[in-house]
């Protein structure tokens, strides 16, 4: 009989039943579109440490004095394109928010499981979220960062977050880290079936489909980061799995920023080449995002397309996310079900 369900001593603080938290993340969104919402979660992201590894002093002056300045109302600009403007939040929240709900709904009938959500940049926060599953019971919490791929400047610091959060607690639940699942079977198999249903409803075939990753600098591979060689793996089990060649289907990324090399070939460049080679036929898949947001509705799905036709390109289709569909949900559940064995019977 564990301690919540035994009687207590006369005076002793409360103590909740025990259970498992499972915490799914994502990266993060601002809280509206205006200036100093998008100021506040620039700074926050760009502050960290994991996703700009430049000198600090450099770095301080830079962001404070120029970009903190002038991006806010640019980026704004774009968020003000996909803004829902109904619910009054970005897409990425709305997806996550319902990421989180229909996971809790597959464990509705186990009172012992604890789902929540929570946005390593902006809100919720994940410290939030960790304090409120561990005043709700939860002595074991599965983090589980929606990156299919690693690296340092995501799944990283998702984790540097949490554990900033429990050296806050004075009873601090045990955590388990969800790995990344760039070749599992069930992530491969959702994204070849997403891929074949929205292929089937164009009224064109694509000559080329571009497999897009959010690139990092070039720097970080060559410090031991895997994150490339993952987006590398992914793309070609999809490859093997959909049965198309190398050309067909290639390798991409995007979101490049500042002025060091990242990782090429750039989605840009290639979107501009291709057309320009004659090709009239694309799309874009964004294998690496496990929700549209602001780099896929935007980058992908608004300003490739315009390059894409600019250049003389006809024919232009922005593959959506798996988001909340039932093969996205099927991957996020399997991947949590893996992860809790051990700490829950089914």
């Amino acid at each position: 009989m564990n301690a919540a369900s035994s009687p207590l001593p006369q005076g002793h603080p409360p103590v909740a039943p025990r259970r498992v938290g499972v915490l799914v993340v994502n990266l993060g969104t601002p809280d509206a579109t205006d200036y100093w919402s998008m100021r506040r979660y620039l700074k926050e992201f760009l502050s960290d440490r994991r996703v700009i590894e430049e000198n600090r002093v450099k770095w301080w002056l830079i962001l404070n004095a120029i970009i903190l300045t002038f991006r806010p109302g640019r980026k704004g600009k774009d968020y003000d394109k996909i803004w829902d403007r109904e619910r009054n939040e970005s897409p990425l929240r709305t997806i996550t928010r319902s990421q989180g709900e229909k996971l809790a709904a597959v464990f509705a009938n186990n009172p012992d499981v604890m789902v929540d959500w929570a946005m390593r940049y902006g809100n919720p926060s994940i410290p939030s979220r960790l304090q409120a599953m561990q005043k709700a019971g939860c002595d074991r919490i599965l983090l589980v960062p929606l990156y299919p791929q690693y690296c340092a400047a995501t799944s990283a610091t998702v984790c540097d977050k949490a554990f900033d959060a429990l050296k806050e607690m004075r009873w601090q639940p045990a955590l388990r880290v969800a790995p990344p699942y760039h070749d599992d079977p069930v992530y491969i198999e959702a994204l070849a079936v997403s891929m074949e249903q929205q292929l089937a409803k164009l009224s064109f075939e694509p000559e080329v489909i571009l497999a897009s990753f959010h690139g990092v600098p070039q720097d970080y591979l060559d410090q031991g980061d895997p994150y490339h060689c993952q987006c590398a793996k992914t793309t070609r089990l999809l490859r093997e799995r959909l049965g198309m060649s190398a050309d067909k289907l290639r390798l991409t990324f995007q979101s490049r920023f500042g002025i060091a090399e990242w990782l090429k070939p750039y989605t840009d460049e290639t979107v501009k080449a291709l057309a320009a080679g004659g090709v009239k036929n694309l799309a874009i898949v964004t294998p690496g995002f496990s929700a549209d947001c602001l780099e896929t509705l935007e980058e992908i799905a608004g300003e490739n397309a315009e390059y894409f036709h600019h250049a003389g390109g006809q024919n232009f289709a922005a593959i959506a996310c798996l988001n909340d569909t039932p093969e996205g949900m099927r991957v996020i559940e399997s991947v949590v079900r893996r992860e809790l064995m051990g700490w829950i019977n089914s």
